[in-house]
């Protein structure tokens, strides 16, 4: 039984095969403050149940658990990056559960800043990060050796799709192995063009977990050293 009974879980599990041999946990966005728990109807956790749906379509009889990450607030808050906290506290509980099996994030708008920030967690092998909301000062040196795909709407007015390159390129730098692909005609919410959305982010995770091989255009991407920025806006028609 978990330590922590009785307090916050962090992890919430989809599917759970009983010898888990790799894992996915998604994460959904939010705000940049607010301390009050998401309610009952959560639009952002809705909005990616489509995501997880088609990841567990795709590693389907893979022996792949796929959980979500339940935050305690709505907002990043400042310092505090409560959501981050919340993706590192759902890898431990993920961690005491299964064991260090290799492990993808995948992680919108917030979800995504969190998602990138956990990162450096031990069973993390890889992120993928949706329309990801990525400061300019938020740290990239720890994603050094982790293969990172994001992908973004050219229409996006919440989060910069150059904020995005920018990280990219900064975390490509450090050592990480990054591509991704701009998301053309779409915006912020991913509603539109969701089935491309959905299936990518799902074909994507399934190479993660090494159970198909990468797109040959991601494949050359994450091969590209720094600091050449190839390879980081490849359009998704």
């Amino acid at each position: 039984m978990n330590a922590r009974a009785g307090a916050h879980r962090a992890l919430q599990w989809r599917t759970r095969p009983a010898s888990p041999r790799a894992a996915v946990l998604v994460l959904h966005g939010g705000q940049e403050y607010g301390e009050h728990a998401p309610g009952l109807l959560n639009l952002p956790g809705l909005r990616m149940v489509g995501f997880a749906r088609s990841v567990e379509r795709v590693t389907a009889d893979a022996g792949i658990a796929v959980g979500v990450v339940r935050y305690r607030c709505k907002g990043w808050n400042g310092d505090r990056a409560d959501a981050a906290r919340d993706a590192l506290a759902a890898l431990g509980d993920l961690a005491e559960e299964l064991g260090p099996v290799p492990t993808v994030l995948i992680g919108h708008s917030m979800g995504g800043r969190a998602a990138l920030r956990a990162g450096g967690h031990p069973c993390v092998t890889g992120v993928v990060a949706l329309a990801p909301w990525c400061p300019r000062d938020e740290p990239v040196e720890h994603l050094a050796g982790r293969r990172v795909l994001m992908l973004h709407g050219d229409r996006d007015k919440v989060t910069s799709p150059a904020d995005t390159d920018l990280f990219a390129a900064r975390a490509r730098t450090e050592g990480a192995h990054v591509a991704g692909y701009r998301v053309v005609g779409s915006g912020h919410t991913l509603m539109r063009r969701a089935a491309d959305w959905h299936r990518t982010t799902a074909d994507l995770t399934g190479a993660l977990l090494g159970l198909t091989p990468l797109p040959a255009d991601i494949a050359g991407a994450l091969a590209t050293p720094a600091p050449a920025a190839t390879g980081l806006a490849l359009p998704l028609h």
